[in-house]
C-alpha cells in the first residue's frame, strides 16, 4: 500500500479544518477544543493538526497561547503587547536595536517640543547623575532622565512605547557586573553624552539631538558587548 507523503497529509487536515470551522460559525474569540479532542473529531494526528493550526494562525484564522488555548479571530492587540510575553521573547541585543529605533527620534521630537520646564528637568537629571554615589542611584537617574526626554516630546502615545520598552530593558537579565569602583568614574562616557544631547534639546537642534542620542546608544551597546544589527 502506498503511503500517503506528509506534505499531503497535512493539506488534507488543512482543508478538513478549515470546513470543520466553516460548518460550526464559531464566532470571534470562541476557544476551541483541546487538540486532542480536535484530532479525534477530525481523525488526524497531532502533529498534523499542530501544522494546519500553524497555517490558520499565520492567516489570523485563528490565535494561540500557550497555557490559554486556541481562539478565533486574529490575535487581540492586549495579548501582542503583554509584557511577561515580550520579555520571553526578547534579549539585551533586541532592547537595545529597539532603542537605537526609537529613542534618537524620541530626542529629536524633544529638541522640537520641550518646554523650558521639560528643559530644566532633564538639566537637573543629568546634573544628579553626574553626582551618582552609586551605580544603582546612577542606573535610576539614568533611567529618568532617559523618561524626561521622552516625555519632553509633547507625544503621550510615543511616551507609552517608550514605557513599555523601557520595563521590558529593566526586566531582561544583563549577566553582567559592574566594575570597580562602586560608582560612576569621574570620566564615565555618560556624562559627556548626556550635556551634549541636552545641548542639542535646549537649543532647539532637532538633528542635533538625534545624533547626540543615537551616539550615546552606539557606546552603551559597544560597552555592553552586543552586537546590533545596523
Amino acid at each position: 500500500m502506498t503511503e500517503i507523503p506528509p506534505a499531503r497529509k497535512t493539506d488534507a487536515t488543512l482543508v478538513q479544518l478549515r470546513a470543520w470551522l466553516s460548518q460550526n460559525a464559531f464566532s470571534e474569540a470562541t476557544k476551541l477544543p483541546a487538540e486532542r479532542v480536535l484530532c479525534d473529531e477530525l481523525g488526524v494526528t497531532r502533529g498534523d493538526l499542530r501544522k494546519a493550526l500553524a497555517v490558520l494562525e499565520r492567516e489570523g484564522v485563528i490565535w494561540r497561547h500557550v497555557g490559554k488555548g486556541t481562539f478565533i479571530g486574529p490575535r487581540p492587540f492586549d495579548d501582542y503587547i503583554s509584557l511577561a510575553r515580550i520579555e520571553s521573547e526578547t534579549n539585551p541585543a533586541d532592547v537595545m536595536r529597539a532603542r537605537l529605533l526609537i529613542e534618537p527620534m524620541l530626542a529629536r521630537e524633544a529638541a522640537r517640543n520641550a518646554t523650558r520646564q521639560d528643559v530644566a528637568d532633564i538639566e537637573t537629571l543629568v546634573r544628579q547623575a553626574r553626582a551618582a554615589e552609586t551605580w544603582r542611584q546612577y542606573e535610576a537617574l539614568d533611567t529618568a532622565l532617559h523618561r524626561a526626554i521622552a516625555k519632553a516630546g509633547g507625544n503621550s502615545l510615543m511616551l507609552a512605547i517608550f514605557d513599555t520598552l523601557n520595563t521590558v530593558r529593566r526586566s531582561v537579565v544583563w549577566g553582567r557586573l559592574r566594575p570597580e569602583p562602586v560608582r560612576p568614574p569621574s570620566d564615565h562616557h555618560s556624562f559627556a553624552e548626556h550635556a551634549v544631547i541636552l545641548e542639542a534639546i535646549r537649543t532647539r537642534d532637532l538633528d542635533g539631538a538625534r545624533d547626540a542620542m543615537r551616539q550615546h546608544l552606539e557606546t552603551v551597546t559597544t560597552r555592553l558587548g552586543l552586537s546590533v544589527a545596523r
